[in-house]
């Protein structure tokens, strides 16, 4: 079984500013996790967290498609989950910028339940991010 989470987030914001903060390592940082991200289709790159019990704190991941500045996707592999992220970003006029975000191979319920829980509070970090 293959699980998908399909999220949407506005800002107050430009489309330059907001692919800027997908892809630039530091900004990236600020919001998601410390990372050695390239915006370069076949690059590998690592998000890094604090190992703890259960995880080994690193995921892994392959950009897969660089359609600058409306659309970015890349894998997300945890352990043996392998999922792909894709960002697509939209004009709403009068400044404000939709972000879509889709995350397709989670396998269970839970992970579901953890992905919808991680972008949730890294989207609102990344306002924190535009708004500097």
């Amino acid at each position: 079984m293959s699980l998908s989470l399909t999220l949407d987030y506005q800002y107050k914001t430009t489309i330059p500013k907001l692919w800027s903060a997908l892809t630039d390592p530091g900004k990236l940082e600020k919001w998601v996790l410390p990372n050695n991200f390239k915006p370069i289709e076949g690059h590998r790159f690592q998000f890094r967290n604090e190992p703890n019990p259960f995880w080994d704190g690193i995921i892994d991941g392959e950009v897969l498609l660089v359609d600058e500045p409306r659309k970015l996707s890349y894998s997300w592999a945890v352990g043996e989950e392998k999922h792909v992220v894709t960002w697509t970003i939209r004009d709403l006029g009068d400044g404000h910028v939709n972000l879509h975000l889709e995350q397709t191979g989670i396998t269970n319920e839970q992970g579901l339940a953890g992905a919808k829980h991680g972008w949730t509070q890294w989207c609102g970090q990344l306002n924190e991010v535009l708004a500097a």
